[in-house]
């Protein structure tokens, strides 16, 4: 490897961050109606606001799932991009 970084793209991890929360959501959704009395309502009620397991709820905790994912994506990937830019050119410098 040359030692060069390349950024990373908000709009790319914001988009995989909520593919991926989605599907997970998802999963879980579906492996609380397999096995329903396994204590998965818990998470939903404190992280999901609004959610209930009704097919509205449902919908509505995978639409936060989407929008954490974005939101985390587009804050994360600047902070990352910022940091890896101040340490990259401590390397440099050396």
């Amino acid at each position: 490897m040359n030692g060069e970084t390349r950024a990373l793209s908000g709009k790319t991890l914001a988009f995989s961050l909520a593919t991926f929360l989605a599907l997970a959501y998802l999963a879980c959704i579906a492996l609380a109606l397999v096995v329903p009395n396994f204590g998965l309502h818990t998470p939903w009620l404190q992280f999901y606001p609004g959610f209930s397991w009704t097919f509205a709820g449902i919908v509505l905790g995978l639409v936060e799932s989407i929008v954490y994912g974005l939101l985390t994506g587009a804050v994360f990937a600047p902070i990352y991009n910022y940091f890896d830019g101040v340490f990259h050119d401590e390397r440099r410098a050396q």
